[in-house]
């Protein structure tokens, strides 16, 4: 079976060798394979409901959005049904989340791409 990980992946590595431009700006984000009901997919329910969230720093949110067609393009190529781009400085800010708590590993990787610097 095919794991969110290896599609993010398999997701980068098509946008880096097609699209080397969008992926200048895509290498600065966190890029996650979302699965909104894993517990439907396990009795096959929804098989295809898996879909890209594109974590963007502020400074690219409007740059990532403005190739969100052409994102859309690949990642149904790989199944995906959508696209999301979601403002991680917002995410990072936001006083009621609980992101640390219940995922620190994205939390940590996303502390790390709004501090960088272009």
């Amino acid at each position: 079976m095919i794991t969110e990980e290896d599609l993010a992946q398999q997701f980068n590595v098509i946008i880096e060798h097609t699209h080397p431009r969008v992926w200048k700006l895509l290498r600065q984000c966190y890029v996650k394979v979302i699965n909104p009901h894993p517990h439907l997919t396990r009795v096959n329910c929804i098989r295809h409901a898996k879909y890209i969230g594109i974590y963007c720093p502020d400074r690219l949110m409007s740059a990532v959005v403005e190739q969100k067609n052409l994102i859309r393009e690949v990642a149904e190529y790989l199944g995906l049904v959508e696209v999301v781009c979601l403002n991680a400085n917002n995410l990072m800010r936001d006083p009621r989340s609980n992101l640390k708590q219940t995922y620190p590993h994205l939390w940590l990787d996303l502390l790390w791409i709004v501090t960088q610097e272009q």
